[in-house]
């Protein structure tokens, strides 16, 4: 697959496009952290919607940090 698809596959892709270990990708994976899709039996996700999902903590975290 080309780096510039916008469909990442498995646990080590995503882990390559966070800048984290596939382990930790695969537990926030199972406990529903991670906003990813299964296509058969692969874990799947697209890079802009991980990106709105970062956005998304991002904003909560300093709302939270700015209220308190």
């Amino acid at each position: 697959m080309s780096e510039d698809t916008e469909l990442l596959v498995g646990h080590k892709a995503i882990a390559r496009f966070l800048g984290v270990t596939p382990r930790f990708v695969s537990w926030h994976d199972e406990t529903g952290n991670l906003p990813t899709f299964k296509m058969g039996r692969s874990v799947c996700a697209r890079k802009a919607t991980i990106r709105q999902w970062f956005e998304e903590r991002e904003q909560e975290a300093i709302g939270r940090r700015n209220a308190g």
